[in-house]
């Protein structure tokens, strides 16, 4: 079973540009920021997030690769970030070959669960998985390890058929490996005040899915796109724009859904 010790949240969209990876980076670094000890596990073999929190490839000597093949633990391959209470187990391309070396394995889709249940995840009150931008077995690993999804989504004119999609294969995912699986919550990324398309789309998402989408819009922002350049989150290269002001907001909004969820049960 999934433990109570932390929570363990699924950053996920099938589609590529959405703002996954600047989502988890920033959502890290603002729950960071207000106090809570954070674990990004990066699963996309582009290793993005790892990047954008200034991880070389070369200092990547153990990675999620690490702990998905069984030979290491999370105590050996977690990193600091230069964010205080901020760390990663970061990602390499010997991800690539990972559903080749497992996938005939019983435990297939429990890898990345079991390594969560072992020493060292204790010790982080938030762990935020990173995911490609498919649905294949490191997805599947991080939907069976979680005990919600985040979802993306870009305000954009196909997002509702991506996301319906989406939706779809979390309650495959329940239905099969993780009856304990809920949305988290929907964030709406990229989002141009300017672009009347961009708030038909907020309206008709929110119309869909109510309470489930977050009040926060994050915009589109240049500086929060020029921070991963410079291994940092956009809230540390640029604390006032608006895009690093709203991914604060977005992180008080998933405090309060996790106050209130702990109050409900």
């Amino acid at each position: 079973m999934i433990g109570e010790r932390n929570r363990i949240i699924t950053i996920a969209n099938q589609k590529g540009g959405v703002g996954k990876t600047t989502t988890a980076i920033n959502l890290a670094t603002a729950l960071a920021a207000i106090g809570e000890r954070v674990l990004i596990v990066d699963l996309d073999p582009q290793g993005n997030a790892s990047t954008g929190l200034g991880i070389e490839r070369r200092d990547r000597k153990l990675s999620s690769y690490d702990l998905l093949v069984g030979t290491h633990t999370i105590l050996d391959t977690v990193q600091e970030t230069a964010v205080p209470n901020l760390f990663i187990v970061p990602s390499t391309m010997d991800l690539l070959g990972i559903e080749m070396e497992i996938s005939q394995q019983p435990d297939r889709v429990f890898r990345l669960r079991r390594a969560l249940a072992g020493a060292g995840a204790a010790a982080f009150s938030y762990i935020l998985v990173d995911c490609p931008p498919s649905f294949n077995l490191l997805t599947m690993n991080a939907m069976a390890a979680a005990h919600s999804v985040l979802v993306p989504l870009q305000c954009e004119f196909f997002a509702l058929e991506g996301l319906s999609q989406l939706l779809e294969t979390v309650d495959q995912v329940r239905r099969s490996v993780n009856p304990l699986l809920d949305i988290q919550g929907i964030v709406l990324t990229m989002f141009d005040s300017r672009n009347n398309l961009a708030q038909q789309v907020v309206n008709d998402v929110r119309t869909h899915l109510g309470e489930k989408v977050y009040h926060t819009l994050i915009p589109r922002n240049v500086r929060v796109s020029e921070a991963p350049s410079y291994g940092k989150p956009a809230i540390l290269y640029d604390l006032k724009c608006a895009g690093s002001q709203a991914y604060l907001q977005l992180a008080s909004e998933v405090i309060q859904r996790e106050r209130q969820r702990k109050a409900a049960a």
